[in-house]
């Protein structure tokens, strides 16, 4: 099971150089890679009377695949979005910004794509919030053309493309795609067309219906659903006897990956934040290359 980290997008957000410290730092841990997440705009509470999101207009990110380029020339984790709001965002584009990253990384790069939830970052985007689910099911085909196949005519009902093509083309062709959501669209979207996904809640009969609906949507697929990855969440508490047991129930419950999330632990910095896992690579046994 490959063990990687949350970069806390919300908490060191607008220092540039804890960037560089933090995918150091966690690489000189013995980590694996780093994923994160995704949003381009944020909604004022002000003009949006009772929002309700776990995110607004005051809340920092970096775009990931912008940070990603500044990554590669400095680590050599692999980078993960968990994930890019793929529909609200050019198709053409995307597979460009994807193929670059992974150019730079070596292929040491895999795309977590999903809806999103945020109708206001749409609008901003000028996508239709509304035909999210359709939309993304077209993408991810269009995407792995445009990452394999040097010339594409596509006429697709969101997408066209009219003999055009990506240069240079990626390492990994196609790159890994991997599904966010949860709801049973989600996990059976991710059955049919993911190289692997990202359930969002702990172990237990949740995950276990989860992934049942996953497999199965793959199996009628025609498709191996030994074959997907699963990468669990551990967020980091403090707690090394609750984080080892919670690696563990993920490990059983066939993770290939797990994600330290070491957000909304209170801590205030770079140093703070590579403490907690240098406690958590110290529990999990990882060892530094």
């Amino acid at each position: 099971m490959r063990i990687g980290v949350v970069f806390p997008q919300t908490e060191l957000g607008s220092d540039a150089g804890a960037v560089r410290a933090y995918g150091q730092g966690v690489e000189d841990l013995g980590f694996r890679h780093v994923m994160a997440y995704d949003h381009v705009v944020g909604a004022d509470p002000a003009i949006h009377q009772g929002w309700k999101g776990p995110y607004d207009v005051r809340t920092t990110f970096h775009e990931p695949m912008v940070m990603f380029g500044y990554l590669a020339a400095v680590t050599s984790l692999e980078l993960v979005t968990s994930i890019i709001i793929l529909p609200q965002r050019q198709t053409a584009l995307v597979a460009k910004q994807a193929a670059e990253v992974d150019l730079l990384t070596a292929g040491r790069f895999r795309l977590g794509v999903g809806l999103g939830w945020n109708a206001v970052e749409y609008e901003a985007l000028g996508q239709d919030f509304a035909t999210r689910g359709r939309r993304i099911e077209e993408q991810v085909g269009l995407l792995r053309r445009l990452w394999t196949e040097q010339t594409v005519t596509f006429h697709g009902e969101y997408d066209r493309i009219n003999g055009a093509g990506l240069a240079p083309l990626p390492v990994q062709r196609p790159i890994p795609v991997w599904f966010g959501g949860e709801s049973p669209p989600a996990y059976r979207r991710a059955g049919r067309l993911a190289d692997g996904w990202f359930p969002q809640m702990s172990p237990g009969p949740k995950l276990q219906e989860a992934k049942a609906m996953v497999d199965e949507a793959a199996a009628r697929a025609g498709r191996d659903p030994s074959a997907l990855g699963m990468e669990g969440r551990l967020n980091w508490r403090g707690d090394p006897d609750e984080a080892a047991d919670l690696a563990r129930q993920w490990r059983e419950a066939g993770a290939t990956h797990i994600a330290v999330n070491t957000m909304k632990a209170g801590l205030g910095s770079v140093d703070e934040h590579l403490a907690a896992l240098r406690s958590a690579a110290e529990t999990l046994g990882l060892r530094r290359d």
